[in-house]
């Protein structure tokens, strides 16, 4: 299990709602061994799926059907910026590309910021190009 903790003058404490129902889970009176690590910029990750999920937002209904998830948006934003490695399908006889990891273990802050730019450009180049400006995506932007 891996969870976010922020540390207090109370001690540490869950980053999120979701980390805090990780926590539940574990029995008091329990030993457990943990491995503290310093993300790269936690704020920053939660600005990323923010971007996307704001980008899923505004979708038409019909552009949804061809992503089918905010996750699967994610994943071919990713692709399209170039964030992604080629392999041999053996089933469909060709070749595909696939999203590369984004996890805090597989990008440092400057690879991460490249991609959010990458992104954007992706964003506003061709899934919202013309539906949406950019102004009025940042201000709906605000409310994630």
């Amino acid at each position: 299990m891996e969870i976010f903790l922020q540390k207090t003058a109370y001690g540490l404490i869950p980053c999120t709602d979701t980390d805090a129902e990780k926590s539940r889970k574990l029995k008091n009176g329990t030993v457990y061994r943990c491995e503290v690590k310093k993300p790269r910029n936690y704020e920053f990750h939660r600005k990323y799926f923010a971007l996307i999920n704001c980008t899923w937002d505004c979708l038409t209904d019909e552009m949804q059907e061809h992503y089918k998830s905010s996750e699967c948006l994610r994943k071919t934003l990713e692709i399209a910026a170039g964030h992604c490695e080629t392999i041999w399908s053996v089933t469909k006889q060709e070749y595909q590309d696939i999203a590369k990891s984004i996890s805090f273990a597989s990008m440092g802050d400057i690879e991460f910021q490249m991609l959010y730019d990458d992104i954007k450009k992706v964003i506003f180049g061709y899934v919202l190009n013309g539906k949406i400006t950019e102004e009025q995506f940042f201000n709906h932007l605000a409310n994630f």
